[in-house]
């Protein structure tokens, strides 16, 4: 009884350590033009600093990976380099681009449109690798990478009022899969991936449409109201929406509905969004414990096995099916055979069981 009872406490105990230190704590960075800088805040809404980065030539893109931060400075034609803490990398790691604006990152591969109507692409350590990977486009803004698959905001115009702006798709080498994969759109400006979900802004319409990496139209006001939506992100089941207009960054679910239409406020002049899903490291605790529970599982196993199992000839199976007065006794769930058998089956479905469930905690969204 004492071992049955301490094996519960200790297991309560562990499993509300192990889901406190599984808490995520996401990161938020978005680029604001006017005043030059970069802020950071959370998911939660919290600002960590509006400013972490400051004194930036007109900053317009956005892109993060791992601990490298890489922002688009279309003021001098630059891209700079930093790091996720706000430390300066290199402020000009690429420079001479021709207006540089939205800002893409895959592996150690950079895409950056340019006002020229191009999309060049770089290494993460600046090297160019062809800065007219993709040309002729019609003023190119966001991009997005997925895979080998590279999707091309095109802001295009008004031709005699119908709304030209398309979603082009491309390869990650160059080669053009269907320029014009989405049509129609009303200025659109950012676009997010998310497995086969497309996501783009529409400035003038204020919404955010919903399509498929095939370009079939799953919702093209998937959410409205918005003023003049820039930068877009996803992390997850959720969706961050720079209102350049409103100063906002506002929060809603893939599927369309508001969690916080005004989660950050009074961001000054934002214009692109990153999100970092950041999960961090069970605390010491936690690990104390599950290993003492492998300690004291191990102890239960061998006292079974020296209660149940030895006598003076040798190893032989006794059941463990008996009721005192608290009760029928656990039995064990593998009958015959040595120790070892007998351990796998009582100790080992426990222990598989302590280990999905700490694993599950720790990298569930």
């Amino acid at each position: 009884m004492v071992y049955r009872h301490g094996l519960g406490g200790l297991l309560a105990i562990l499993l509300v350590l192990l889901s406190h230190n599984a808490a995520r704590a996401d990161q938020i960075f978005v680029s604001n033009s006017l005043p030059g800088t970069v802020g950071e805040y959370t998911t939660a809404g919290a600002t960590v600093n509006p400013a972490l980065i400051s004194g930036l030539p007109f900053p317009f893109g956005i892109a993060v990976s791992g601990s490298d931060l890489f922002v688009s400075n279309r003021g001098n034609g630059t891209i700079g380099q930093y790091t996720t803490s706000g430390a300066t990398v290199n402020p000009a790691l690429i420079s001479g681009l021709s207006g540089p604006v939205g800002i893409a990152v895959s592996g150690s591969d950079l895409f950056v449109s340019n006002d020229s109507g191009t999309i060049g692409k770089y290494t993460t350590a600046g090297a160019t690798v062809n800065p007219a990977l993709i040309s002729g486009l019609p003023f190119p803004f966001g991009i997005a990478v997925s895979g080998s698959d590279l999707f091309v905001v095109n802001v295009g115009n008004f031709v005699m009022g119908v709304p030209t702006g398309t979603i082009g798709k491309y390869t990650t080498a160059g080669a053009a899969v269907n320029p014009a994969l989405i049509s129609g759109l009303s200025s659109p400006q950012g676009i997010a991936v998310s497995g086969s979900d497309l996501f783009v802004t529409e400035v003038f319409n204020g919404t955010i449409g919903q399509y498929t990496t095939a370009g079939a139209t799953v919702n093209p006001a998937l959410i409205s109201g918005l003023a003049y939506p820039m930068g877009i992100a996803v992390s997850g089941s959720d969706l961050f929406v720079v209102n350049q207009l409103s100063h906002t960054i506002g929060e809603y679910t893939t599927a369309g509905a508001p969690v916080n239409p005004a989660l950050i406020s009074g961001v000054p002049y934002p214009i692109d969004i990153a999100v970092v899903a950041t999960v961090p490291e069970p605390g010491t605790y936690a690990l104390t414990l599950f290993a003492l529970f492998g300690l004291v599982l191990a102890g239960v196993a061998i006292k079974k096995i020296e209660k149940k199992w030895h006598n003076g000839c040798g190893w032989a199976y006794q059941s463990d099916e008996k009721t005192d007065a608290h009760g029928p006794h656990l039995p064990g769930l593998v009958g015959g055979g040595r120790p070892f058998a007998h351990f796998l089956g009582y100790g080992a479905p426990l222990l598989i069981f302590m280990t999905a469930w700490a694993i599950l905690l720790m990298y569930a969204a």
